[in-house]
């Protein structure tokens, strides 16, 4: 028996069909300008540096900018020299790196290597609840806590120095090294370990001479992460670190850093227009260069050294 046909329902399934090919359509462009977003907002802010930092290199040159140890931007007769601030950020992020890695990575080793599952699971989010507090509250802490504490160990200390916000910014950064590194770690198949096990290695041995070598690649990724997050802080280093714009590698007295800098300028030392405030993207676009080639190494190690099981 041949089924009647609802001239009606044709219709209204015609339409239907045609809404779900549009909507078909408009998804992926609309995808497309959601994921825009990000790559145009990055445009806009290099592009914003740059305009602003040319205008400034038109007053001064580049080797002064980047040869010249003195920075006296609100002098009488001014100069821009960005040495002492890249001292002080490496100063301090070094300091950083040398209290985070070798702590980082022996919670990573604990975690991916000796811990329980139960023991796992209650620890990392304990060890990651440091990446959720304000760094403001890290500045205030080392300005308040630690700073008085090691002045007890080196009378010599200043009350603002580089030491106290280099220790703290390593604390900050200790989950980002124990996260990625016990990730890392946790990625290498049981089988390798249980092949040196069987061969008589001690889990130490196995530890040191499988595990790592087999995970080296997420390791230092996340050790040169780090250092792009420890360039990159502000807080910590404008509250305890001072304000001195001197070239000197003495750790007791006090530094600025780039970002401190920039800090230091907003606040409204300098006048909209004059060379002291496009300096501001002077220094700006020096840190984004700094932070870019860190996560372009982390990207290139991650690639070069990555092992496929």
């Amino acid at each position: 028996m041949q089924k009647t046909v609802n001239v009606k329902e044709l219709i209204e399934n015609s339409k239907s069909r045609g809404k779900n090919r549009l909507i078909e359509k408009s998804v992926p462009i609309i995808l497309f300008l959601i994921a825009s977003i990000s790559i145009l907002t990055t445009i806009g802010i290099v592009f914003t540096l740059i305009v602003e930092a040319v205008l400034f290199f038109k007053e001064v040159s580049l080797i002064e900018f980047f040869t010249s140890t003195k920075l006296a931007p609100l002098a009488k007769d001014p100069s821009f020299g960005i040495l002492p601030l890249i001292n002080g950020t490496l100063i301090t992020t070094l300091i950083a790196m040398l209290v985070a890695i070798p702590i980082g990575l022996t919670a990573a080793i604990y975690l991916s290597e000796y811990a329980s599952e139960k023991v796992r699971r209650q620890l990392k989010p304990l060890i990651e609840i440091l990446a959720g507090i304000p760094t403001i509250v890290y500045g205030f802490f080392a300005f308040t806590f630690v700073t008085p504490l090691l002045r007890q160990v080196i009378p010599t200390l200043e009350p603002v120095n580089a030491l106290s916000p280099g220790i703290v910014m390593g604390i900050m950064i200790i989950p980002l090294v124990a996260s990625l590194s016990e990730d890392a770690m946790s990625a290498v198949p049981n089988a390798m370990r249980e092949g040196a096990l069987a061969l008589g290695a001690t889990k130490f041995e196995v530890t040191m001479k499988v595990v790592i070598p087999a995970a080296i690649s997420g390791i230092i990724a996340s050790f040169v992460l780090a250092i792009s997050r420890a360039i990159g802080e502000t807080m910590i280093v404008a509250i305890a670190s001072g304000s001195n714009k001197v070239f000197t590698f003495d750790i007791t007295q006090p530094m600025q850093t780039m970002t401190a800098y920039i800090v230091e300028f907003t606040s409204g030392d300098a006048g909209s227009g004059t060379v002291g405030y496009h300096s501001l993207y002077a220094v700006g676009i020096t840190l984004f260069a700094f932070t870019l080639l860190m996560n372009l190494l982390a990207q290139f190690i991650s690639r070069k050294f990555r092992e496929e099981y």
